[in-house]
Order: structure tokens, then sequence, then C-alpha cells
């Protein structure tokens, strides 16, 4: 099973169960208001965008949308949210100075879709080291995660630094959680999208965070316009990878004050 806690549960117990499961649920951590925002702002891009992405890995009844930042202003309380900020601390801190975003999708799961083959998000990295898990990746409901609709299907315990080495289909459990409740992984934990096998759409918002020294999966100077970037404030710049790693990875010589630098 994936342990759910509630916003209030101290940090500690959340990140020991994250350690021990590969995963873990908070449920209702963002407000309704918050995600209808959001959700409204995405809308016309699931129409315009969403199918382009459909292939055999994707789904061919799912519509994706990438570079989240760039369209949905309001999609930064949720990106940026201090709640997932001190648990990505917690656990990638150790193995960085600081971390970046990986990726940022919405993602449709549309009435008939099936079962998404489980999978890593952070397999495209060619070595592992023992002991270090490269990224987390945080889903948010923006309708209730149910197993009729298409919940988030995962393997407790399939991450690089869990415990089970191998897993079949008893073991993959659904994270069934409510409308603005926030699904955390571990890059390396087996998952995958669930069949929606009700007549209407089961939306959520996915954000990765990689150790600052990786390559991002997401190009975010190259997906978001430069003018866009600059609009947003320090915080999201430095998590899009408007910093440094350290004072040598990445360097910008033009920095005026150093604050390139900062982790």
């Amino acid at each position: 099973m994936i342990k759910k806690f509630d916003p209030g549960t101290d940090l500690g117990l959340v990140v020991a169960a994250m350690k021990r499961d590969g995963g873990v649920i908070v449920e209702r951590l963002a407000s309704h208001d918050t995600i209808d925002a959001i959700y409204e702002e995405l809308r016309p891009h699931f129409e315009t965008e969403g199918p382009k992405f459909q292939n055999a890995f994707n789904g061919y009844v799912t519509r994706r949308v990438s570079a989240i930042l760039g369209i949905s202003r309001a999609s930064a309380d949720l990106i940026a949210h201090p709640h997932v900020m001190s648990i990505a601390d917690a656990l990638l801190g150790p193995h960085c100075e600081c971390f970046r975003i990986g990726s940022t999708t919405a993602i449709e799961i549309l009435s008939g879709e099936k079962h998404q083959v489980l999978h890593q998000d952070d397999s495209f990295y060619p070595l592992r080291f023992p002991g270090v898990e490269y990224q987390i990746s945080a889903m948010w409901s923006f309708h209730d995660f149910t197993e009729k609709n298409g919940a988030t299907r995962l393997v407790p315990g399939s991450h690089w630094t869990g415990h089970r080495a191998s897993f079949s289909d008893k073991d993959v459990v659904e994270a069934h959680m409510p409308k603005g409740s926030l699904l955390l992984y571990f890059g390396s934990t087996h998952h995958g999208g669930g069949a929606n096998r009700t007549d209407t759409p089961r939306v959520g918002l996915i954000n990765t965070y990689a150790l600052g020294w990786l390559r991002q999966e997401e190009n975010q100077y190259l997906s978001i316009p430069r003018e866009v970037a600059e609009s947003y404030p320090e915080p999201i710049r430095r998590l899009m990878g408007y910093q440094g790693h350290g004072r040598y990875l990445g360097l910008f010589p033009n920095d005026p004050d150093g604050s390139w630098y900062r982790a």
C-alpha cells in the first residue's frame, strides 16, 4: 500500500515512508480554487496540443501538455509549493547543492484509455550510483483519483534504493486520492497511468525534480520563452535551471553579483 498523510504530518515521517516505499500521498494539499485556476489555463492547450503526444507508450486516448510554466502562471503555486520543496530538499539535497525541475506535464486520461505500461521516469539516465536517487515526481490530482478513472499505479519498494528486486501484478497498487492531493514517488519507482473506465476524464499535473548536476529531461530554456521565464520570481527561475550548481557547473561569467552561484 501507499502511505497517506495529511498536510500537517511531521516531515520526517513523510520522508521516512518515501525512502521505505518509494512513494507517498499527501491528501488535500492544494485548494480547489488553485487547482481550478490551473485547469482553466490548461484547458485550451489540452485541445490544441494534447493529441500530439499520443503513442503506444503515452496512450492513444490520453492528452498531454508540457512546459507548463510557459502556459499556466498559476501552476507555479504547485511547482514551488513549500511542502514539496521541503520534501525534495530532504530527499535530493544530500546528493546535490541544488535541485531543478526535470519536466512539467499535464495529463488528461480520457474514457476508454488502458493501463499504461509500468516504467521508471529516470530510466534515461545511463548510470546508477549506490544509495542515490536522481529525481522525485510530484503528481497533483485535478479530480478524485479512483480505481475506475485511471488512478496512478505503482509498485511500492521498486525504487533503486528500495527493497523489491522483482515484482508481479499482485504487487501493483493504485494511488486513490481526492482532488487537490499529491502523490510523490521516486523517478526509479515503477509506475504508470491507470485505465479510465468512466465516462469522464481524469486530469493530473506531474512535475519532476532532479539533482542539479543532471541534464534536465525538458529543456526549460528553449521550451519557455525567455521573457516569460524572467517574469517569474527568483525561486521559480532557479527551479527552471537559471542558476549554477556550485561555482563551476553551469558557469555564467557575466553574473554581476555572484547570486547565480547561490545554492
